[in-house]
This record gives structure tokens, C-alpha cells and sequence, in this order.
């Protein structure tokens, strides 16, 4: 049996989670990093354990990425990845997996697009992807790429921070379809050994601002930090730990087994 697509794919391995009484584990990987090959079997290894897979979309000024991702992002751009190569990779893993693929992409490149919004919209559709995540972009300004996105089915995720207000909560949920993805921290993405105490307060406003699933990342790097977001949120983001994993070398398989534990309550 074909599972939903879109956003409602999305919602549907966040409730499978929910059922099995844990947490979502979302992965995080830069498409076309270390090269393209390569990234389809790190993808193919992770999707074992992970329930949906983030593909970054590789962009020359990513000011939200720590120097993990940074660096791979520039790996990536020098392999000649950009907008349309990470579509066609997310097109080649939907023929290997039915799990929901998010591609995370700062605002300039669906700009400069062939087409602009509508006409990325239109390919990420085409190519199997499931919604995407806009760490640059306050959903406000973004209305016309969401309704895009809606109108396609497609999920859209819109980031919230220990910073931000009750009102500019709700304002995000509002533009949400998936989940949401509250970040630790008010700084870049990395590794880190413990995770803010702000983090629960966190997700219990997102919620009562009206989030039916809370993905929190930004920090998390193993089975520890992974059960401390599990017991508040509904997801767990892990990307730099996963990225450097496959920077250097180290067994994936092992990892992502490892953060997936994590995720059990």
C-alpha cells in the first residue's frame, strides 16, 4: 500500500511515532555531499532508522549552519550541486523510500529559481518531496510561497526560537503544515553536549499556540541530548553530528541506530 504524500505523509510518520510512544527521529544530511554517490547511500543508511530525512539544499551563505554543515555545503556547491541537482537526488530516493523527504533550503535559491516560487514548488512536487523547511524566511513574508505549497499538498516548516513571543508563535504555527521546528537556541546549528532549559517551555507554548507536531534541533549529537528532547517534543532534528559522521568517515549505520534509541521514551 502507497503511503500519503506530501504533507499529510509528514503527519503520518510523526503519528506512527506517537503510537510506537516515541519521538520522531529526523535526519539531516547536504545533498551532493561528499558527492552525490555518496550522499544516496548515507541517505539509503540513514532512512534505516531515521522517520523522515532533511536533504539541505547546498547555498553559498547558509548564516544559519555551523562550520559542519557550512563545510559541506561548499563541498557540495564545488561538486556542481545546487536547486535543481538536489531536486533530482530527492527524485532518485523517493524510488528507494516511501518516508517522508523535506528539503531545507534558505530563500535566495527558490528566488533565483527557473520559475521562482511557483516553479519550485511545482518540481519539488514532481520530484517526491513532501514539503520543505524555510530557516530564513518569517512565514509573514512568505505567504505566497506557502499557499504554493498548500495548494500542492506539500508540508511547510517555519522555525520558532526560545525567543520568540506567544503572538509570533501562533503567527508561525499558522503558516505550518507538518510540524514545526522550534531550535534550541538562539545561534547556529553544531554539536553540543547539553541543551538549553528554555527547551521545554519551548515546545509547551508551540503547542498551546496550536502545533500538533514540535520538531526540535540545533545541538542535538547523541542518544543523551536525543532522550532529552524526546521527553518534550514530538521530533528530534539531528544534523551536524550526522554530517561530520559522514565527513569523516565513521560508521553511519552505528550512529543513526544510536540517536533512533535516543528517540524512545
Amino acid at each position: 500500500m502507497t503511503s500519503p504524500g506530501g504533507a499529510a505523509r509528514v503527519d503520518a510518520a510523526f503519528d506512527a511515532a506517537r503510537r510506537e510512544g516515541r519521538a520522531a527521529f529526523i535526519g539531516f544530511l547536504t545533498a551532493g555531499f561528499p558527492d552525490p554517490e555518496r550522499f544516496r547511500g548515507a541517505a539509503e543508511t540513514l532512512l534505516r532508522h531515521a522517520d523522515l530525512l532533511e536533504v539541505g539544499l547546498p547555498f553559498s551563505d547558509p548564516l544559519g549552519d555551523g562550520p559542519t554543515v557550512q563545510r559541506a555545503s561548499e563541498t557540495a556547491l564545488r561538486n556542481g550541486v545546487g536547486a535543481r541537482e538536489t531536486l533530482e537526488l530527492v527524485s532518485s530516493l523517493r524510488e528507494r523510500t516511501e518516508k517522508p523527504l523535506v528539503v531545507m533550503t534558505y530563500y535566495n535559491p527558490i528566488y533565483c529559481y527557473e520559475g521562482g516560487e511557483a516553479g519550485f514548488i511545482r518540481d519539488l512536487a514532481a520530484a517526491g518531496g513532501d514539503g520543505l523547511i524555510l530557516p530564513d524566511l518569517p512565514p509573514d513574508e512568505g505567504e505566497t510561497l506557502t499557499a504554493a505549497a498548500w495548494e500542492a499538498g506539500l508540508g511547510t516548516t517555519y522555525l520558532v526560537a526560545p525567543t520568540s513571543t506567544d503572538e509570533r508563535l501562533r503567527t508561525v504555527v499558522a503558516s505550518c503544515r507538518g510540524f514545526v521546528y522550534a531550535v534550541s537556541v538562539t545561534g547556529v546549528t553544531g554539536v553540543r553536549e547539553s541543551l538549553p532549559p528554555e527547551v521545554p517551555d519551548l515546545v509547551a507554548r508551540t503547542r498551546v499556540a496550536g502545533a500538533k507536531n514540535v520538531a526540535v534541533g540545533f545541538g542535538v549529537a547523541n542518544a543523551d541530548t536525543a532522550r532529552t528532547v524526546a521527553e518534550v517534543a514530538d521530533g528530534v532534528v539531528v544534523g551536524s553530528a550526522i554530517v561530520k559522521a559522514v565527513e569523516e568517515g565513521r560508521d553511519l549505520d552505528a550512529l543513526a541506530r544510536e540517536l533512533r534509541a535516543g528517540c524512545e521514551r
